[in-house]
This record gives C-alpha cells, sequence and structure tokens, in this order.
C-alpha cells in the first residue's frame, strides 16, 4: 500500500479516495463557508454553554474536552454529526436551531449563489 505524503492539510475536510491506493485519503480543504459555518458553530455553542465548565458539558456529552474546545474555537469546523447532536442535546439546544443559526450568513454580507446574478455582481 502506499502511503500518503505530509502534503496533506491537518484539518478536516472532505475525504476522497485516492486512486490507486487501498485505505488511503485525501482530505480537501474547507472551503471559506464551510470555515465560517465551523465558526459559527463554535460561538453558538459557547453561550450555550454560559457559565457551566467545558469539562463538565464535554464529559455529559460523552466527548472529550479537548473535542470539545476545538470545535468551540473553530479549529475542527466539520465535527461528525452525532457529536454536534450530543453536544446540543446536553446543552438543551434543538438541531433545528443549531442548524438554523449556522447555516445564516454573516450580518451584512450578500450570500453569493451561482447563476445569472453572481455572473453579473462580478462583472460590475
Amino acid at each position: 500500500m502506499r502511503r500518503l505524503s505530509h502534503a496533506t492539510n491537518n484539518y478536516p475536510g472532505h475525504i476522497i479516495p485516492v486512486a490507486g491506493t487501498i485505505g488511503a485519503m485525501v482530505r480537501l480543504p474547507l472551503t471559506p463557508a464551510e470555515v465560517e459555518r465551523g465558526q459559527r458553530l463554535g460561538a453558538l455553542l459557547r453561550r450555550a454553554r454560559g457559565e457551566r465548565s467545558m469539562l463538565e458539558t464535554a464529559l455529559d456529552a460523552c466527548v472529550s474536552p479537548e473535542t470539545l474546545r476545538k470545535i468551540e474555537t473553530g479549529r475542527v469546523a466539520t465535527p461528525a454529526f452525532s457529536t454536534v447532536a450530543a453536544i446540543a442535546d446536553v446543552l438543551g439546544l434543538s438541531l433545528d436551531a443549531v442548524w438554523a443559526e449556522i447555516n445564516q450568513p454573516e450580518r451584512g454580507v450578500e450570500p453569493t449563489g451561482s447563476g445569472h446574478n453572481a455572473r453579473e455582481r462580478l462583472a460590475s
């Protein structure tokens, strides 16, 4: 089996198989939108946690305190669904509320899209 070099990113992103290898995966870089969404998730969880300790919250959610810290600081921008669900449950957040919060565009930033209107904005 071929090994991957250390040229891959050291942060989570999309994982794709590499042709011609068995079991090797490459992480694609996160998009700016994914990074921003991860930062919004982290901020939401920090606010919801309030004065509750990170250790207590993490242990109650059955995740490591280091994982919770990385999510709250945005270093893990795409945590596993089960991790987010467990933390949200401990903090009394509905997954619908989490989803709505993290998918809001930044205030004052116009959402970008594809298609004719996006090309017109770029051309102006």
